[in-house]
């Protein structure tokens, strides 16, 4: 008789109560299925994968032993997020993620009651948890919270804020450090989860809280050399001095695959701690996947991938990358200029400095994420004659922008920002687009504000920054294939300020700021196709603005259309109050800008979201017809 198999595990486990029947025994198997479900829903939709598989067991076990959604669990970026999404009610979703419409690819308030904070940026995490605790205190309610840490985010200055500002409070805090990839202090095995399993009793808090109390009533030195003593010996063995010298609670490093090692701790933790506690665990990304484990860097994000090979899909671009395109121009001025120095905030391989690295790695600078230390870092590097450029996301640059106005743009320091991911993102959503460089960079005075139409114009970006030393200067592209134009053996300098004209007509102006300039060509066809004989122009600065080029387009067409990639506030906006203060609006011209949409646009295909945001071929002739008060009716893509 053959006999029915089993039902698998986590098909019995809808959310987090349902481990509660799980038995102890039974989690590895749990871990194993669960694993498995990650990796086929990642290999159909693509999205973070090393990290995931990496907190399998960490994230069952804290589910296990806390009462979520009760108690808050934060998770710091979200790149760790995905088998913490399966286990709490999403299951059934996980193959939409990062899809339009799907599960986003980070923790979402909006998504879930299980995510109690979004978190995309790193580092957040023990900030918002402080809060969350505090605010329990303030209520009156006994919850638990539970912020998860990577040690690479650990290396931003927040976090360090937030340890300090806990540790002063005396938060009831549980911070667990996932030290996945250097560790602060290697784990010894069944001796070092005996240590963390001991130290995290009761028997053990309770013995160092007399002991606090003892010696706060003997005195006040008493109390610090006996506690400083203490804590120095403990260190010695655990490795946590640091964070009890921050006033944390330390206990570890113990092994994160291991629910022999996480669940005695978590329970002594949950059951005993009083303050601030931090848990030191260490795991491998990419665990219990070959290739992943093989390659972390390479599975850190993925495309979709064959599960079985692990080979990733490969788009067949007809263009080098735009990203691909800086690197190799700074490499090229780096050989020109020995001055040329490169600072990056924890994105080597995303900004392409890995090139200059590999080129002139004495020239290049990983700060670890910390935005606002690269930007006054390369501020001091200005100000000793050196050409620093300082290569960040759009998105990641907002992090340092008192750095950006104080320390740079007030003392008229010639640091470059090549701004990278410009614009829509695609996959990763709202948090990762970049909106709001160009209104929050062209408000400064003296600051340089450039945006590329194409590759061939990044590469004279490039070498435009590089000769530039009157102030600082910036210049965004986005992500993704340029439009494969024909690129120069080595950039040009631009003239500062001066846009250039593409296509000559009479009627309609279209003023791109961009790489939305492929769209307004086709868009100048479809025009011309319905009689509107159409000009577009390239402005490449959005500061300082080419003010005769735009005193042309005004005074002879009778409409003029700014197209970017940004929010409002920008470009468009610039143009706006030119054209105001010279009185060019005062005579008939019909003026609209098209900038990104004023909401937060969730993720989809770039070329979707650009089409929804009426910043594609046929919004921008649709713009027209509507700013002339007639209707587009069966003219090309517009009809």
């Amino acid at each position: 008789m053959t006999q029915t198999p089993a039902t698998p595990l986590l098909d019995k486990v809808r959310i987090p109560a349902d481990l509660k029947a799980v038995d102890d025994r039974d989690l590895p198997q749990l871990a194993s299925e669960l694993r498995a479900e990650m990796i086929d829903a990642v290999s159909r939709t693509g999205g973070h994968l090393g990290a995931g598989l990496g907190v399998v067991e960490l994230t069952i076990a804290i589910h296990k032993v806390f009462d979520t959604p009760k108690d808050r669990l934060i998770f710091d970026v979200g790149h760790q997020c995905y088998p913490h999404k399966i286990l709490t009610g999403r299951r059934d979703r996980i193959r939409t993620l990062r899809q339009e419409d799907g599960l986003s690819g980070f923790t979402r308030r909006a998504e879930s009651e299980y995510d109690p904070f979004g978190a995309a940026h790193s580092s957040t995490s023990i900030s918002a948890g402080l809060g969350m605790a505090v605010a329990a205190d303030l209520s009156g309610d006994h919850r638990n919270v539970i912020a998860v840490i990577g040690d690479g985010a650990m290396s931003a200055g927040m976090a360090y804020e937030a340890l300090n500002n806990a540790g002063a409070l005396d938060a009831r805090l549980i911070v667990i450090l996932n030290d996945n990839d250097m560790s602060i202090a290697p784990p010894t095995g069944a001796m070092s989860a005996y240590l963390a399993r001991l130290a995290s009793g009761r028997t053990y808090m309770g013995f160092r809280d007399f002991g606090k109390k003892l010696t706060a009533y003997l005195g006040k030195k008493v109390d610090r050399a006996i506690t400083r003593a203490v804590e120095h010996a403990r260190g010695y063995v655990t490795g946590g001095t640091l964070f009890e010298e921050m006033g944390f609670y330390h206990i570890g490093p113990i092994d994160g695959h291991s629910f022999e090692h996480l669940l005695p701790v978590l329970r002594n933790v949950r059951d005993n701690s009083k303050g601030p506690v931090l848990i030191h665990v260490v795991t491998q990304k990419g665990k219990g996947y070959p290739p992943a484990e093989a390659a972390a860097d390479k599975y850190h994000g993925v495309n979709t991938f064959d599960v079985i090979t692990g080979a990733q899909a490969k788009a067949k671009p007809n263009a080098p990358a735009y990203t691909s395109v800086f690197a190799e121009a700074l490499v090229q001025e780096a050989g020109f200029d020995e001055k040329i120095v490169a600072v990056t905030a924890a994105m080597p391989n995303g900004t392409g400095l890995d090139k200059l690295a590999a080129a002139y790695p004495s020239r290049t600078f990983d700060v670890g994420i910390a935005e606002q230390h690269a930007v006054t870092f390369a501020a001091g590097l200005a100000a000793e004659g050196y050409k620093p450029f300082c290569a960040l996301y759009s998105t990641f640059l907002q992090r340092g922008y008192d750095q950006v106005v104080h320390d740079v743009a007030i003392q008229g320091l010639p640091v470059r920002f090549p701004i990278d991911r410009a614009g829509f993102v695609g996959a990763d959503g709202p948090t990762h687009a970049g909106s709001f460089d160009t209104t929050y960079l062209a408000t400064l005075p003296g600051f340089v504000v450039m945006a590329a139409a194409d590759e061939a114009e990044l590469k004279h970006m490039v070498r435009t920054a590089a000769a530039y030393d009157d102030g600082p200067i910036s210049f965004r592209y986005p992500r993704g294939e340029g439009v494969g134009v024909e690129m120069p053996a080595r950039g040009e300098i631009l003239e500062i300020g001066k846009g250039r004209l593409i296509k000559q007509g009479s009627k309609v102006a279209l003023l791109s700021f961009g790489t939305r300039l492929a769209d307004c060509l086709l868009a100048a066809e479809d025009l011309d196709a319905a009689g509107l004989s159409t000009t577009v122009a390239d402005a490449r600065f959005a500061k300082p603005l080419d003010h005769d080029l735009v005193r042309q387009l005004a005074r002879h067409h009778e409409v003029l259309i700014t197209i970017e990639e940004g929010a409002v506030g920008g470009f468009g906006s610039h143009v706006l109050q030119f054209l105001a203060m010279e009185g060019l609006l005062d005579h008939g011209l019909k003026v609209r800008p098209l900038v990104l949409p004023d909401i937060w646009m969730e993720q989809a295909k770039p070329d979707a979201m650009y089409a929804k945001a009426g910043l594609d071929r046929a919004g921008i002739v649709s713009t027209v017809f509507q700013a002339l008060g007639q209707k587009a009716v069966g003219i090309g893509a517009a009809g």
